[in-house]
């Protein structure tokens, strides 16, 4: 069973949102704005759903503040149009995003492929075996442990963007699509003008250190998708 901390000051939609989600076997804490949440925030929290026009203290700041200390995952949930606050939730560490008023069967299935993606987290490190880590150039990759490494130093990033980071890798030297990465990272299939998996490979460029071979880790190819570059 996971825990969402829901964070939202329209009280009639956090009741609501609560219902829908201790239906589907959650255990839900509720915060009304951002100095709460982060006051409720602990390690037994697995998701945050976080609303950015809050008072006291707004959801970027609030996403700001966290990232300080916790790599939980964060959906954020934003008004529809409003693209700023999107780009730049996912600039500060977002995992996603989802423009209010949203479906509530898509709500539940987003919430499912984050966490999906992080329950790996858990497996015993005597379980990951030589066959689930992956090289590219000094990166080390651990997909049973979530973890990534460079020259044996590990690397902040977010579960969204080490999910991005493994499928490019399996795939060095191949185009993934827009579209695939979307649908395995983010568990939907991107809407025109969507960027979220654009914001995620650009923190990847920011996050990752130079390559020793002096390549790029990342092509952009228009219209069709991203490419890891493989080692010489």
């Amino acid at each position: 069973m996971s825990n969402i901390l829901l964070v939202d000051d329209d009280r009639e939609l956090t009741s609501l949102l609560q219902e829908l989600l201790e239906m589907e076997g959650f255990t839900v804490v509720v915060a009304h704005d951002g100095e709460q949440a982060l006051s409720l925030l602990d390690d037994s929290i697995d998701l945050l759903l976080l609303d950015v026009m809050m008072p006291k203290k707004n959801g970027i700041e609030t996403l700001k503040q966290l990232r300080l200390h916790y790599q939980t995952p964060v959906m954020m949930l934003t008004a529809r149009g409003s693209e700023l606050d999107r780009v730049l939730g996912l600039e500060l560490g977002a995992d996603d995003y989802l423009p209010k008023p949203f479906n509530d069967r898509e709500l539940i299935a987003r919430i499912k492929a984050i966490l999906r993606r992080t329950t790996a987290r858990e497996l015993p490190l005597q379980k990951v075996s030589e066959n689930h880590i992956l090289q590219v150039d000094a990166l080390t990759l651990f997909p049973g442990l979530q973890e990534a490494r460079f020259e044996g130093d590990v690397l902040d990033l977010t579960g969204a963007e080490f999910t991005l980071l493994c499928l490019l890798a399996q795939h060095a030297g191949q185009v993934v699509s827009r579209d695939l990465l979307s649908q395995q990272v983010l568990g939907k299939r991107p809407l025109p003008f969507d960027r979220a998996i654009d914001m995620h490979v650009s923190n990847l460029r920011r996050k990752l250190p130079a390559r020793k071979d002096g390549l790029p880790w990342f092509k952009t190819l228009r219209n069709r998708g991203y490419l890891m570059v493989s080692t010489r």
